[in-house]
Formats: C-alpha cells, sequence, structure tokens
C-alpha cells in the first residue's frame, strides 16, 4: 500500500508541475498587461517599462517561471501585484470562507445523495426511481452559475427573504450572539444549497448506479433466500458493499467542489479562494493565480490519494492486494 502510495505521489507531483507550467505559460499568452491594468491608460511608456522592471515581467518566460517555482518551492509564494500583499496573506486570509463552505456542501451533498441513491436502487424502475433520476439528472447538468443566478432571482429579488452577497451584512460588526449567528446563516444559506444541490445529483446517480450492481450479486440472492427483510438486506449487505466506490468518488469531489466553488463564490461574492482567483486573472495578477492554481492542482493530487486510502480502509482486499 506504501510504495502504491509513493507512486502516485510522485505521478502527483509531475500533475501539479505539468498544470502550473500550463498555466504560466497560458497566462504569459493571454491578451492583457498587468502593468497596464494597473497604472491605467494614462501611464507613460517609461512608466510601464520601470514598472515592468520593477515586477521582473521584463525578463525571459522561462527565466520567470524558474525562479517563481523556486521561490514557490520554498514557501515564498510572492507578493500581489494589485493589491501589494503576500499571496499566501490573501489566500490565507480567504481559505477559511471556502473550506466553510466546501465542507458543509460536501456532507450535505453525500448524506442527502445516499438516501436518494438509496431509494433509487430499492424502488429501480418504478415512477419514484424515474421521477428522482429526472431530478438528480437535471441537478448533476445544471451549470453552477446559472443555478446561482436563479436561486438570487428567487429568493433575493422575488421574495426578498434571504441576502445574495458577501458573508456577512454590513451591520455585522454591531451584531453579537444569536443575531451574529442568524446573519451569517442567512448569507451561506444560498451558495451552499447552489453548490449542495449539484453535488446531490452526482452523488445520487453514483450510489444508485453502486447499488444496483450490488444488488445483482450472488451474496444478495443467498441473503434474501435465507429470509432477511429487505431493508436488512439493503443497509447490511448491499449498501456495506456498494460503499468503495462511493468512497473513492468522496475522495475525488473534495478537489472538483474546490473547482466549482469558484463560479459560486463569484456568483455570491463569497470572500473565499474562488473570488480571489476570479479577480486575479481579470487583473491579470500572475502570483495570485499561480499559487491558487497549484493548490487546486495539489488538491486533486490529495483527494486521489484521499481515495485510495478510504477505498483500503473499507475494503480490506484492496489492503491485500497492494
Amino acid at each position: 500500500m506504501l510504495s502504491r502510495l509513493g507512486h502516485r505521489l510522485l505521478a502527483g507531483i509531475a500533475v501539479v508541475l505539468g498544470v502550473v507550467t500550463l498555466t504560466f505559460l497560458l497566462l504569459h499568452l493571454a491578451p492583457g498587461d498587468p502593468v497596464d491594468i494597473m497604472l491605467g491608460p494614462s501611464a507613460t511608456a517609461a512608466q510601464v517599462s520601470a514598472q515592468r522592471r520593477a515586477l521582473g515581467l521584463d525578463r525571459p518566460v522561462p527565466a520567470q517561471f524558474a525562479t517563481w517555482v523556486g521561490r514557490f518551492v520554498r514557501g515564498d509564494w510572492g507578493t500581489s501585484i494589485t493589491k501589494g500583499r503576500p499571496v499566501r496573506a490573501i489566500l490565507g486570509d480567504a481559505w477559511p470562507a471556502t473550506v466553510r463552505l466546501v465542507v458543509l456542501s460536501l456532507i450535505l451533498s453525500y448524506v442527502i445523495g445516499l438516501a436518494v441513491g438509496v431509494v433509487q436502487a430499492a424502488r429501480g424502475g418504478t415512477r419514484t426511481d424515474t421521477a428522482l433520476s429526472v431530478v438528480t439528472v437535471t441537478l448533476f447538468a445544471i451549470p453552477g452559475y446559472w443555478l446561482g443566478l436563479m436561486l438570487i432571482l428567487v429568493f433575493t429579488y422575488w421574495t426578498q427573504v434571504l441576502p445574495a452577497f458577501g458573508a456577512a451584512g454590513l451591520d455585522a460588526d454591531y451584531l453579537t450572539g444569536g443575531r451574529w449567528l442568524l446573519d451569517r446563516l442567512r448569507h451561506l444559506i444560498l451558495p451552499l444549497t447552489a453548490l449542495t444541490l449539484i453535488g446531490i445529483g452526482g452523488a445520487a446517480r453514483f450510489v444508485r448506479g453502486a447499488m444496483l450492481e450490488t444488488l445483482t450479486q450472488p451474496f444478495i440472492t443467498t441473503a434474501r433466500a435465507k429470509g432477511l427483510t429487505t431493508r436488512r438486506v439493503l443497509g447490511h449487505h448491499a449498501l456495506r458493499n456498494a460503499l468503495t466506490p462511493v468512497v473513492i468518488l468522496l475522495g475525488l469531489s473534495l478537489p472538483a467542489l474546490f473547482s466549482g466553488a469558484v463560479f459560486i463564490e463569484a456568483v455570491f461574492a463569497w470572500p473565499g479562494v474562488g473570488r480571489v482567483l476570479v479577480e486575479a486573472v481579470q487583473a491579470r495578477d500572475y502570483p495570485v493565480v499561480m499559487a491558487a492554481t497549484a493548490i487546486s492542482a495539489a488538491l486533486v493530487v490529495a483527494g486521489n490519494m484521499l481515495a485510495d486510502i478510504l477505498a483500503a480502509w473499507v475494503d480490506p482486499r484492496l489492503r491485500a492486494s497492494a
């Protein structure tokens, strides 16, 4: 098992390096110059040239990339071009909001998705299964930004029951106790709902497929022949054996949720890493974009390794074969 994880880690490092290399090249090939954006149209050619030299943007692209990699692996993530703050501090301030949103969404998505998937498998081929399939496929296919905009339209502009933007109200600094908590929860509901609904669709479809495949296995037929109740067959035998692929999906969902949160945070002005990344891309803030991309790529690698570990924990046969 350790040998397998070691190979996965080496492959993951290569993936991260490939992703950041491609991102770095695309950023420099894309139209738009961060210095022009920062200084504005009134800046003279001499001012632009001096600023580019100060930021190191006048050097060849390979030399810039080598310098960035060397600093990043030493823990120096650079300084934001537009904000003048260390990138580590900017992402550090935004990280808790993203983690709060993603972790809560992951828990709700899998708890609800698991229940829906089991119900579908238990009633496979019935109208209930068909109706739930239509709902879950629709949720899975809906773009996150569109769903977010629809939630804002319904609950903010039409019914005016929930706030749409930010993590707290303008008067949050003056609130205490239960009123402070209620304000935070009201601002969390819409972005959390948007991210969770999409996650439920994917989780339910996957659970349904895994359960239906498990229900065709001989040991399920044997369990039923012994006179076990449907509830016990589903809960004790089928669900338990279907958990391996579901747990693998859980590990892989973590980086996917962080990626999906980028659009949700942009729509709801949620003060997380996704919003920081979108603003940095618009401003061509290379250090911020590169650091956020490297972290996202590392999360994909970590998610794959977590999936392997969880799968081996659930199914001892995988530990034996590793």
